[in-house]
């Protein structure tokens, strides 16, 4: 790890990556289709809105992988609660078809799975990628995002 590799705040270096995995509800197989090719530019939106950065994602067949880069002004909990809340409204706008006056339908269910990464971020880049080739039910779509 290198210097040039950590991000700066006003005060602060700082090199902050999480693995985070979440579910949508009940484990339905919702990820299909049309749903995952809008998802993927939505969790990129979402995360810059926060000050994050996607560094890799895949939608496996009923998961969401994704590796994380959160600046510590932000908590992880903050972050993930504010894409996963978001991108259930949008969904619901886009595909459940009501435009405004709308909270939005639960897709996701009510945890996650975050891991710190430290300086393995090549490891977890791998195992992220190799999630949809492990997926023996999945579908012939890529996943990534």
């Amino acid at each position: 790890m290198t210097t040039s590799s950590y991000e700066s705040l006003s005060h602060s270096k700082w090199d902050c990556k999480y693995h985070v995995v979440f579910i949508p509800k009940c484990r339905k197989k919702e990820l299909y289709g049309k749903i995952r090719k809008f998802l993927g530019p939505v969790f990129h939106e979402l995360a810059s809105q926060r000050g994050s950065k996607i560094i890799e994602g895949h939608m496996v067949q009923d998961h969401v992988h994704m590796l994380i880069s959160i600046p510590p002004k932000y908590s992880v909990s903050e972050v993930i609660g504010y894409i996963k809340g978001k991108s259930a409204i949008s969904v619901a706008r886009q595909f459940g078809g009501r435009k405004k006056n709308f909270n939005g339908e639960r897709l996701w269910a009510r945890g996650y799975a975050v891991s710190t990464v430290g300086f393995e971020t090549e490891k977890i880049r791998a195992y992220i990628k190799n999630q949809e080739q492990l997926d023996s039910q999945g579908s012939s779509e890529s996943g990534e995002f």
